[in-house]
């Protein structure tokens, strides 16, 4: 049991969950207090010891079910498909069609094991030890069977409303036979090649790594993750600021005050410094290639407007619009969708132009950039071979008090094609790679 606790715990870790030395002591104490053998509140404790937060269940349960599913070796798969006999395609259908209209959960799972051993196992690669949750889904086509359900449904005397619940019930129970057949692909194959081998591609990247310029199916996940992202930062940014306010050392005061202790200094005294909210100026490529990194980028700032004295949004493209008024209500995901429709970011052929973006953002508002503000510049620094006018954000960053430039692409793609990354790079403070939210975060609690 500990030597399968400790792998869980690397594995996690691998997985982006930190799992602190306390924390595996507390998994170790809660199962004391537990029967391994009663599955489910065995994995309750696990993960009430061991994770902090709900985003990091899913990767928890996969990796539960590799290592806590496994372990009698594949033998016994072997024996019990063969005791089973085998079932035809046919009777597994019916059976399936059965359990998803009593909704029975754990005919489900089983049908779904069956059909595994039954169907799942690739033969003619060199290897017998894979399964595929894809050739049992197109042996049984389960979607057939869900049309054939909602046919059923839409013959009834339900209401519209009666009629949707159960389309959408039925959808749910689909779902669940789709996670039982993976779960138990996944848990077989990791009988023969351990549960290492699975681990290592079968845990989805939590929403924190999500690569921004690759997501798709997943920025569900990324918008639900800004919200309480944004309020962690904001508290740890108003906390450092505070502490900020203690400065030097003054030496004066704090022997003044030691003479009532016989010349020892039990209270120091501090100079007192008013740390200053910046200004913010944001400039964000908007165009296809980073689109949704912009996108995330803007809400997670807004979301942490109160923290700056003043913040300011421009969107571009080929041309540049300010877009800090669509900001100004509390819903920062309409406000990006807004701007997605409303900004006037394009002018001529929808290809980023950041030469003459820079220059004219240096024309129409350059003289608002002061010694208070911060210049943030979100982009992938790539000019389409257009002229790169690197002088006139030299001059920009010459005014501010801070300027950083966050690029989405990953350090080794800069100065490839037409990215002008380093010569950007070498006027403004840092250009730093931004490629998900966990880096982003880095960024913001570390220089704003």
């Amino acid at each position: 049991m500990l030597a399968r606790l400790l792998e869980l715990t690397h594995a996690l870790r691998d997985a982006g969950i930190p799992v602190a030395i306390s924390e595996s002591i507390d998994a170790l104490d809660a199962v004391r207090h537990i029967d391994p053998t009663n599955r489910e509140p065995f994995r309750s404790a696990l993960a009430a010891t061991m994770i902090k937060d709900q985003a990091q269940r899913p990767a928890f349960d996969t990796l539960f079910d590799l290592y806590f599913g496994t372990g009698r070796g594949p033998a016994g798969d072997e024996d019990r498909d063969a005791a089973e006999g085998g079932t035809t395609r046919d009777e597994l259908l019916g059976e399936l069609l059965a359990a998803l209209r009593a909704g029975d959960d754990a005919a489900l799972r089983d049908i779904a094991r069956r059909a595994v051993g039954r169907f799942g196992r690739l033969e003619g690669t060199g290897s017998r030890e894979w399964y595929s949750n894809y050739e049992v889904l197109r042996t049984l086509d389960p979607n057939t069977l869900l049309e054939r359900l909602q046919a059923e449904i839409d013959e009834t005397d339900l209401s519209p409303l009666e009629v949707q619940v159960l389309r959408d019930e039925f959808e749910r129970r689909m779902r669940a036979f789709r996670a039982a057949v993976l779960a138990d692909t996944r848990r077989r194959v990791a009988e023969y090649r351990g549960p290492e081998a699975v681990a290592s591609y079968a845990v989805r990247p939590l929403p924190e790594d999500l690569n921004f310029l690759s997501a798709t199916a997943d920025m569900a996940d990324l918008r639900r993750a800004i919200r309480p992202l944004a309020r962690k930062l904001a508290t740890r940014i108003a906390l450092k600021r505070r502490h900020a306010r203690r400065g030097q050392l003054d030496i004066r005061r704090t022997i003044r005050h030691s003479l009532s202790t016989g010349g020892v200094p039990f209270d120091t005294s501090f100079k007192h410094r008013a740390p200053h909210r910046p200004e913010l100026f944001i400039l964000c490529d908007v165009s296809s290639s980073v689109a949704r990194f912009a996108r995330f980028a803007l809400m997670l700032t807004h979301a942490l407007s109160a923290q700056f004295s003043r913040v300011r949004s421009f969107a571009f493209v080929d041309a540049i619009d300010e877009v800090t008024r669509f900001f100004e209500h509390e819903d920062f995901v309409a406000a990006v969708d807004r701007m997605n429709e409303e900004a006037s970011v394009v002018w001529d052929d929808g290809h980023s132009d950041y030469g003459s973006i820079i220059e004219r953002f240096l024309e129409l508002y350059g003289r608002d950039v002061g010694p208070k503000a911060t210049l943030l510049i979100l982009g992938d620094a790539r000019t389409n071979y257009r002229a790169r006018r690197a002088e006139a954000l030299k001059e920009l960053a010459d005014r501010a008090h801070h300027t950083y430039w966050l690029n989405p692409e990953p350090i080794s793609d800069w100065d490839t094609g037409d990215s002008a990354a380093s010569e950007y790079a070498a006027v403004v403070d840092q250009m730093i790679e931004v490629r998900n939210l966990r880096q982003l975060e880095d960024f913001i609690e570390r220089r704003l």
